[in-house]
């Protein structure tokens, strides 16, 4: 069996969803994982946000325009009134759903309920659309399955377990849809997995079912040797490396969700990257295998800030780090890149929720500066760091720009640098004239 994730744009209109079909209805078994319609999941922020400050007037009128735009889909994606009426029942149930909701004070699980009902209809539009098609298939629902651990990271006994009990009442079905995104707490409560979550459902889908091959269709033909919004004459890369492929998507390739190749990493499965627009093309396979050396990809990430603490109690003492890193701890604030001196270090975070409490706990230890506006670019490929000379091309490469900080030799397959936003897209395009062959 085999998972195939498709994204917003994949199923972003009837015309779209009608040209999965031949992606799905063929001999192999399958489980179809699927996002929110594109557009549909800012909709339904809007909403939320809406029944949250009680503007319930513009709560209302957004939820009759999103409804008026799946009214268009359905016109579109069925021939015979009979399934017409169907799909005017399914827009009624989850239309409902949001209504009831305006008569809330919304809570957090009312708003996670909001929001689920995005891939709760794509699901259920394609099974209709197939089923008139006289082609079989069975819905499996996410939150039957999909469950996260008290601590918010996914519980994969409980998903390996349920998801193939869940599988085993249809010994003869060869094809299964499921909701990317939405899952359960510990306690039961409705919840998901962020922004960009379907591939991490996807991901965890074919570990718990030791899929054969892990699939992720979106509108682009593979991951890029460099950012396609900034940079011209990028290509897809063939083949990359679990650990490539994890530094590429983790610092901006944002074709790939980053928490998503944890899992397909861990049970040895590939996952390939293909274009629903283009589905002749190759993509790019991430497997186990590495293959080739020097640079192959560069990526940025945005929205990233850097806090310098500068304190004389850091000369020739140990301890103070301990120190810095369980301030991040205690706000559960991930860390991006670290540079030190004798009596400074500096911290990007991507994440600065409780940045004004981190930085009143680290007043505690020394003088604290904030640089917001920065932009982390990631140069990505096998054994880099081992190569000589590199660091000074890539210095040279960028002489007019200023680099704020460098991450060099912490991994073999990664040189990271730290510029201010402004100076990204020039920053790209210098690199990949420097490393495109």
């Amino acid at each position: 069996m085999i998972v195939l994730k498709f994204g917003g744009t994949s199923v972003g209109t009837a015309a779209r969803i009608q040209q999965l079909v031949p992606l799905i209805n063929n001999d192999s078994p399958k489980i179809i994982v699927l996002s929110a319609m594109s557009g549909t999941t800012n909709a339904l922020v809007e909403i939320a946000d809406y029944i949250r400050t009680k503007a319930l007037v513009e709560a209302n009128n957004s939820i009759d325009q999103l409804r008026q735009k799946y009214h268009t889909v359905i016109l579109e994606l069925f021939n015979s009134s009979r399934y017409r009426q169907k799909g005017a029942q399914l827009l009624d149930k989850h239309f409902k759903i949001l209504k009831d909701c305006c008569r809330l004070d919304l809570d957090e699980e009312h708003e996670k309920i909001v929001l689920a009902q995005g891939e709760l209809l794509s699901t259920n539009l394609l099974q209709l659309h197939l089923s008139e098609r006289k082609i079989t298939a069975v819905v499996l629902a996410a939150l039957d399955f999909m469950r996260l651990n008290r601590q918010g990271e996914p519980d994969l006994d409980y998903i390996n377990h349920q998801l193939n009990q869940v599988i085993a009442r249809y010994p003869s079905n060869q094809i299964f849809i499921t909701q990317g995104f939405i899952a359960r707490t510990a306690e039961g409560a409705v919840s998901n997995l962020g922004r960009g979550g379907s591939d991490y459902s996807a991901s965890l889908i074919g570990a718990a079912i030791q899929a054969k091959e892990i699939q992720i269709w979106t509108d682009i033909d593979g991951m890029h040797n460099n950012d396609p919004r900034y940079v011209e004459g990028t290509s897809a890369l063939a083949k990359l490396s679990f650990v490539e492929a994890a530094e590429l998507a983790y610092f901006g390739a944002k074709i790939l969700h980053p928490l998503s190749i944890g899992p397909a990493k861990d049970k040895d499965i590939a996952v390939r990257l293909k274009n629903t627009l283009q589905p002749q093309a190759k993509g790019t396979l991430i497997g186990k295998k590495i293959e080739g050396e020097g640079v192959k990809a560069i990526a940025a990430k945005d929205a990233i800030t850097v806090i310098k603490i500068q304190s004389d109690r850091m000369l020739m003492a140990y301890g103070f780090m301990r120190h810095v890193f369980e301030v991040f701890e205690r706000y559960q604030t991930p860390i991006d890149m670290v540079a030190t001196s004798e009596v400074a270090v500096s911290i990007s975070i991507d994440k600065p929720l409780h940045l004004p409490n981190i930085v009143k706990d680290l007043e505690e230890y020394g003088r604290v500066e904030v640089d917001h506006r920065l932009s982390i670019i990631c140069i990505v490929g096998n054994y880099i760091s081992d190569k000589g000379g590199i660091a000074a091309e890539i210095f040279k490469c960028l002489d007019s720009i200023p680099v704020r900080m460098i991450s060099f030799g912490g991994s073999r397959h990664n040189i990271s640098i730290l510029v201010k936003e402004d100076n990204k897209q020039s920053a790209l395009k210098a690199l990949h004239q420097l490393f495109t062959p």
